[in-house]
């Protein structure tokens, strides 16, 4: 089967039926990368010139702090910041105007980079890739997806977008069709929640039941942008 080593990680997302399933899978990678980067890895020397020349992004320099390892932190940054003052401080012989626009192109590009984003993405695409292909494959998995109780829009585009390069046209009509149907389905109900929240704060509504309106806002949140649990405390 195609992308064996990603069917049983997928599998176990789905058959959960709490919040999206791939910010499920995400937190997982991630997960497992912050610990990997603070573990052995940090020591590899292909790793520690990726990781000097990539950084991270303030989300995951964060994770990593709240998981207390601090020599492994250290040491990872200490070697960041040897190379980072060393080019910063590059090209002054050339002029000082000269020397500015290489200096602040180079932070420019470091602050797009991330070490830890590159990797998650790099494995986060190719369980897309194999939820859309166990989609088209077994019946089992297409009633787990049915199952789900939302997908949040960034992952329910780029899944839609991998089974329409994935599945042949047939399967991905029935797959649009209820995938697609789903999906506007539980935005209807989002959309109703919503308003019906806002209507609560009308004293004419003092008196009505809240539905499933009192967690509308944050769910709304997690729906509209994906389910985001940066802060990890592991001590």
């Amino acid at each position: 089967m195609k992308e064996k080593i990603y069917t049983i990680p997928v599998n176990e997302a789905f058959e959960k039926q709490d919040g999206c399933p791939f910010c499920r899978l995400y937190r997982q990678l991630e997960k497992k990368e912050v610990d990997r980067i603070l573990g052995a890895a940090m020591m590899e020397p292909d790793v520690r010139i990726q990781t000097n020349d990539a950084g991270f992004c303030g989300k995951h320099y964060r994770q990593m702090l709240h998981k207390q390892r601090r020599l492994q932190l250290g040491l990872i940054l200490e070697s960041h910041l040897d190379q980072l003052r060393r080019e910063q401080n590059a090209g002054t012989m050339l002029g000082k105007h000269a020397a500015a626009r290489t200096q602040t192109e180079k932070l420019q590009k470091l602050e797009q980079q991330c070490y830890l984003c590159a990797r998650i993405e790099q494995s986060f695409q190719k369980m897309i890739n194999c939820a859309a292909y166990l989609w088209g494959q077994t019946r089992e998995f297409r009633t787990l997806v049915s199952k789900q109780p939302w997908i949040c829009l960034p992952h329910y585009r780029r899944f839609m977008e991998e089974a329409r390069r994935e599945l042949d046209k047939k399967t991905f009509a029935s797959f649009y069709e209820a995938v697609h149907t789903s999906e506007m389905a539980m935005l209807e109900k989002l959309n109703k929640d919503v308003s019906w929240f806002c209507k609560k704060f009308d004293y004419r509504y003092d008196d009505e039941p809240w539905y499933d309106a009192k967690d509308a806002l944050p769910r709304a949140v997690k729906i509209l942008s994906g389910e985001d649990e940066e802060e990890d405390t592991e001590t």
